[in-house]
């Protein structure tokens, strides 16, 4: 399926067991995992059971993650991908995730895009979904900035660290 994608600033690379370290500095921050369905990461060994998990995924078309690289330094910032790949209905959900220190510079919408332009354009997938805890501004905000539509909230829709939360959902199609 995907090995690489580039953007001016960015390079996506299918995520390996060798990014564990750098990926276990990022999910150890708790800023950084506060919105996701993890809680912080304590060890690197949990970094390496998720991408062994997330390849595991990959292999069946499932889902494929990227580790996010920054090209000027060629340090891994954040990952991002299809959280799971629905190709019998032509979508795809997906989810990201940037070290606090590279808030705020545009990376996330950045690395979006490159998912959503490469899912309509080489997967021929037709509808790209994004779930959104409400209070998560800021991701709420880069969903809108690549001209997502909020579609609805999912009232207490997924348990997260012993607490039922709401999703809000956000579509971007095709046709858009």
């Amino acid at each position: 399926m995907i090995k690489n994608l580039y953007t001016q600033r960015l390079h996506l690379r299918k995520m390996t067991v060798a990014d564990s370290s750098s990926l276990f500095d990022i999910w150890s921050d708790p800023d950084v995992t506060r919105f996701m369905n993890i809680d912080r990461f304590t060890n690197e060994d949990q970094a390496k059971e998720i991408i062994t998990y997330l390849d595991a995924l990959s292999k069946d078309n499932q889902a494929i993650r990227f580790s996010i690289i920054e090209l000027t330094s060629n340090r891994i910032i954040g990952s991002c991908g299809y959280n799971s790949l629905d190709f019998q209905n032509a979508k795809a959900e997906i989810g990201y995730d940037i070290a606090k220190a590279h808030w705020g510079n545009g990376y996330a919408p950045e690395a979006i895009l490159s998912l959503v332009e490469y899912a309509f354009n080489s997967l021929n997938l037709h509808r790209i979904e994004a779930k959104v805890e409400p209070e998560n501004l800021n991701s709420i905000k880069v969903l809108e900035k690549l001209n997502f539509t909020f579609e609805g909230t999912l009232r207490q829709c997924e348990k997260v660290k012993e607490t039922f939360i709401d999703l809000s959902v956000y579509s971007r199609l095709k046709t858009d």
